[in-house]
């Protein structure tokens, strides 16, 4: 399955997802945000889950097992820059501009914003096709 999804992200013109492999991939981008500072804490897992359950309307249970997906597919994913540029071709703008939202509140989640964090969200950001200006706002709602 996930070899599938990959291979439909790395095509040089990725076709868009259908909506259960844009969970799967979305949720795989919040995993590697949640883990771009050497952790990957009970509080991220937590709020993973959260987001996956009102983004996407499912209970609890459904939200941990997608989430346990969204790891597996981070764990095999390409660096972030191919694996967001693939997402930003197979994603349309709205549903990235929301992806963004729910990664600020990731990395908020902890109370902590570092270096690192920004440092990849700039970059995450940039890459989605989400302009500074459309990421301020977002990470405005979540804080």
């Amino acid at each position: 399955m996930f070899a599938d999804i990959l291979r439909r992200l790395a095509a040089p013109e990725p076709e868009q997802l259908s909506d259960p492999d844009a969970r799967v991939a979305l949720g795989a981008l919040l995993v590697r945000i949640a883990k771009a500072d050497g952790e990957y804490a009970a509080i991220e897992v937590k709020t993973i889950d959260q987001i996956l359950s009102a983004r996407y309307g499912i209970g609890a249970d459904e939200a941990t097992a997608l989430r346990k997906e969204c790891e597996q597919l981070e764990a095999e994913a390409p660096d972030t820059v191919r694996f967001t540029r693939a997402i930003k071709d197979a994603v349309v703008h709205d549903d990235r501009v929301a992806v963004v939202s729910d990664l600020w509140k990731l990395v908020m989640a902890d109370g902590v914003r570092d270096d690192e964090e920004d440092s990849i969200m700039r970059m995450v950001t940039s890459l989605l096709g989400i302009t500074d200006q459309e990421s301020h706002k977002a990470r405005q709602q979540v804080t």
